[in-house]
């Protein structure tokens, strides 16, 4: 493909910047735009020398961009938008402009699901790289020691974390439609991203219409553990193969020890023994999604010893269940956790991970769905395994339909009916103040919100006299 001029509103979001990154590497000239252009994204696309615009102006598009790639946080009012079609520039979404760039020459391993997408892709990616495949990799989070969600390599394979959410607002089908599936691998469905699926039949559908993309000589890894996973493969004309740690299945996983650095399991592929690995990651949702990487991986032709040393070395994903510091003896745990049964999973690995000490989970309700009513019965049941919880106040939630509003206080007084020690703390600087005076050498605190959450981490480590680490 000849180079290209390629503007990209919306540039700072994690998957635009990552498209700009993958952009630039492959030889086209890119700029961009957004509200708020920060770090680390920005300083990501700085050392690559792409030139970043802060705030949308119609003057942005001044430079004669080839194309226009709109990202979904761009209305179609959004003044750089309007300039796009006023000038008559050819514009995308940026699930099309993936597939028209890079997806169409090489094997698109793409991993759907409603949790596991981030840690499954980047772990597919890292054991394929690994084992000297140099594949293409488009991630929604940064990989520790890497400072990168993005690759452009020069093998067959192109690992991307294949998205259900709406892809603009002129491509209002799901991402992960446009990722032309040769590989898919199926983590969970479940009712989520309430601001765009109106039920879960509807989720069902986006799901079903992306399985029915693999072609026959394709393959689907997907979890036996999660009854709708499992149910929706069912129709997919693929080869399907399945893993799991619950239900019976191809390949299953069995932990045999887990500590603070990581697991020790086994794997088994039908009734034999394949391999025993060890990973950094911990948790029989984390588990979940190693097999799912293991399976693919032999599937894709890797051996049991290749797909070990990219388990074992994996440096692991900022935000999922990254340690941010240990000050005073008190570990602070960062996770992107926010729908419900991330939040029990992600409880259950810390508790098992950290086993004897006690656990504080602190919880913001930051997501569309969160701010909403719709899971209050499930998040009550979610923190089980928590010593100590802390709830925050729901982040803007005038942005949810009133009378449908997630309440936090309700949640607390549910907690409490379950016999857990739990409070509402509407503002950071008193969260951080309880948990520097009532923490102790040992305990961990897991802070869950998939936003900045006013730097509570940076804070809670300030207060406790340490500074970040990593």
């Amino acid at each position: 493909m000849s180079q290209r001029r390629v503007h990209l509103i919306g540039i700072c979001g994690t998957g635009m910047g990552s498209l700009a990154g993958l952009l630039a590497e492959a030889g086209h000239e890119v700029r961009g735009s957004d509200e708020n252009v920060y770090p680390p994204i920005s300083t990501m696309l700085e050392r690559q020398g792409i030139q970043l615009m802060t705030g949308y102006r119609p003057a942005n598009l001044d430079w004669a961009p080839d194309l226009v790639v709109v990202g979904n946080i761009a209305t179609r009012t959004n003044p750089e938008a309007e300039e796009v079609v006023r000038r008559a520039i050819p514009f995308r979404s940026f699930p099309q402009a993936v597939e028209e760039f890079f997806l169409r020459d090489r094997h698109p391993v793409v991993v759907a699901g409603t949790h596991g997408k981030t840690t499954t892709s980047a772990l597919m990616a890292w054991v394929l790289r690994e084992a000297g495949r140099d594949p293409s990799w488009l991630v929604g989070g940064v990989l520790r020691g890497q400072e990168l969600s993005f690759h452009l390599g020069k093998g067959e394979h192109f690992v991307i974390e294949g998205d259900e959410y709406e892809s603009a607002y002129f491509d209002k089908g799901s991402k992960f439609l446009h990722y032309r599936p040769r590989t898919a691998l199926l983590t969970s469905v479940e009712f989520d991203h309430a601001e765009m699926f109106k039920d879960l039949e509807a989720v069902k559908q986006t799901f079903a219409t992306f399985l029915a993309l693999l072609p026959e000589d394709g393959t689907l890894i997907y979890c036996a553990d999660d009854p709708l996973a499992r149910s929706l493969s069912q129709a997919c004309r693929a080869r399907r193969v399945d893993y799991g740690v619950k239900e019976k299945a191809v390949w299953v996983g069995r932990t045999r020890k887990a500590t603070p650095q990581g697991i020790l399991f086994d794997v088994f592929r039908g009734n034999e023994r394949f391999a025993s690995y060890t990973s950094p990651l911990t948790g029989n949702h984390n588990l979940q999604n190693i097999l799912a990487v293991t399976a693919a991986g032999f599937h894709l032709g890797l051996k049991p010893e290749e797909i070990g040393t990219g388990q074992a070395s994996f440096p692991g994903v900022r935000r999922r269940q990254e340690i941010r510091g240990v000050a005073r003896g008190v570990t602070v745990v960062d996770d992107f956790a926010h729908h419900p049964t991330a939040v029990r999973g992600t409880i259950a690995a810390l508790a098992e991970q950290f086993a004897g000490n006690r656990l504080w989970a602190v919880f913001e309700p930051r997501t569309n769905t969160s701010r909403r009513a719709i899971f209050q019965a499930e998040y009550a049941e979610a923190f089980d395994q928590a010593d100590e919880v802390i709830v925050a106040a729901v982040d803007h939630p005038e942005r949810a339909p009133e009378g449908d509003r997630f309440s936090a206080e309700r949640l607390v007084e549910e907690l409490k009916h379950r016999g857990l020690a739990a409070r509402y703390v509407p503002e950071v600087p008193s969260i951080v103040d309880i948990l520097a005076r009532e923490s102790r050498d040992g305990d961990v605190v897991l802070v869950m919100s998939n936003g900045s959450f006013g730097g509570i981490h940076q804070r809670l480590l300030d207060a406790l006299g340490s500074s970040e680490r990593g």
